[in-house]
């Protein structure tokens, strides 16, 4: 698997991600689409480098659609957010607003562990657990 190309520069896993994997699985994108109440085509996700930043699914939840992290990657000619000198930054500030869905706070951990761990290693032992452990998990489960 591409790793690197189905990473975001954000952190977010896209390999891992419900709208991805809708492009590779019916039944996904049967159960994504119903649970969403949007149409199935609505639901689908290449991955953002993929699909360079602009993000229908953000369009669906009334946003432009043009993603301002890839944007400022992109700028400033790095790979992750995580290699950038102003890293944490204000783009990757976590919000209550949609935080179900834009998931800000795994996206910056993700990062740290990117950055840490290697970005094929994190991918391959560290992501789908804490992709799993984020949408699944209680607060106390951890401690």
């Amino acid at each position: 698997m591409d790793y690197q190309n189905l990473t975001a520069p954000c952190g977010r896993d896209c390999f891992n991600c419900y709208f991805y994997l809708a492009t590779k699985d019916e039944k996904c994108k049967e159960v994504l689409s119903q649970k969403l109440g949007l149409e199935p085509e609505k639901v689908l996700c290449n991955g953002c480098r993929n699909i360079k930043g602009e993000c229908k699914t953000l369009k669906n939840y009334g946003f432009s659609g043009s993603c301002k992290i890839y944007q400022c990657v992109c700028t400033k000619n790095v790979e992750f957010c995580s290699y950038c000198s102003d890293f944490p930054c204000d783009l990757l500030h976590p919000l209550a607003d949609r935080a179900e869905r834009f998931p800000h706070n795994l996206k910056v951990y993700n990062l740290c562990m990117i950055k840490k761990m290697g970005l094929e290693n994190w991918a391959k032992t560290k992501s789908k657990h804490s992709f799993q452990r984020y949408y699944n998990d209680k607060l106390d489960s951890c401690m």
